[in-house]
């Protein structure tokens, strides 16, 4: 999993499962910088349920506002299971 801010937005990149928010969840609070506005999901290649709550984790954190924006095919059903599309810029 890679987080490559790029301006104001930052890209997340890989897998995003079980496994890999064990690991991730001792940094949650330094992943994302406070500058950021959105998280890119386009190049996440798989989200499971526990990475769906390690993302609304992350924006729940954020110091300003932060959502989550172009979502793979794989994320939008997620996304419409659980019902998160107000979390989600067009």
């Amino acid at each position: 999993m890679q987080f490559e801010p790029q301006g104001n937005t930052c890209r997340l990149m890989g897998r995003l499962s079980q496994q890999d928010v064990k690991d991730l969840w001792p940094q949650r609070q330094s992943l994302v910088a406070d500058n950021i506005q959105v998280l890119d999901l386009s190049a996440l290649e798989y989200v499971d349920s526990a990475g769906m709550a390690f993302l609304m984790e992350l924006l729940s954190q954020a110091k300003g506002t932060l959502v989550l924006k172009a979502p793979s095919e794989q994320v939008k059903k997620l996304v419409s299971l659980y019902d998160l599309e107000a979390f989600f810029t067009e």
